[in-house]
């Protein structure tokens, strides 16, 4: 387990079994356009369409609720199996904290789910706080949500 000086987590987890395929999953959050959907944070306005991630090396953009805009760098990427990535301010390298979404499918037809967020490696001191104040419990919020999206999309 990764702590900062205080001793506050710094990898923080969420999961769940969905009851959908992790195709159905990954599109929901390989698409930055969809993501406001399902965003239990409520931290993001709206992402342009068009940014289907790919490959690792892609870059989407997010507008925040802040009015701020991010550019995400994608670091991890394996089709309908994981995926992530490191926000920068526009023009900026990446700050330092990821964000990674794994699915893994299940022997009963169902997805488990986990969302990481991982600031170990972060070096913005502007955004420490809000990194400290991020818990598994904001993250179970988005996973809860995104699983309801996907067995709606599941059954349709």
């Amino acid at each position: 387990m990764n702590a900062d000086q205080d001793g506050t987590t710094q990898v923080v987890r969420a999961s769940r079994d969905v009851k959908a395929p992790p195709e159905t999953i990954f599109e929901l959050i390989a698409d930055p356009a969809r993501q406001p959907e399902w965003d239990g944070n409520d931290n993001l306005v709206e992402a342009p369409g068009g940014q289907r991630v790919r490959q690792l090396g892609d870059v989407f953009t997010m507008t925040l609720t802040n009015g701020k805009v991010r550019e995400n760098h994608v670091v991890e990427f394996e089709e309908s199996r994981r995926l992530a990535w490191k926000p920068a301010s526009p023009g900026e390298p990446p700050a330092g904290h990821l964000w990674r979404w794994t699915l893994e499918p299940r022997p009963d037809g169902a997805t488990r789910v986990t969302h990481t967020y991982d600031w170990s490696e972060l070096t913005d001191a502007a955004r420490m706080d809000r990194a400290r104040a991020t818990t598994a419990g904001m993250l179970q919020s988005s996973v809860d949500r995104l699983a309801a999206r996907a067995e709606a999309d599941g059954s349709t």
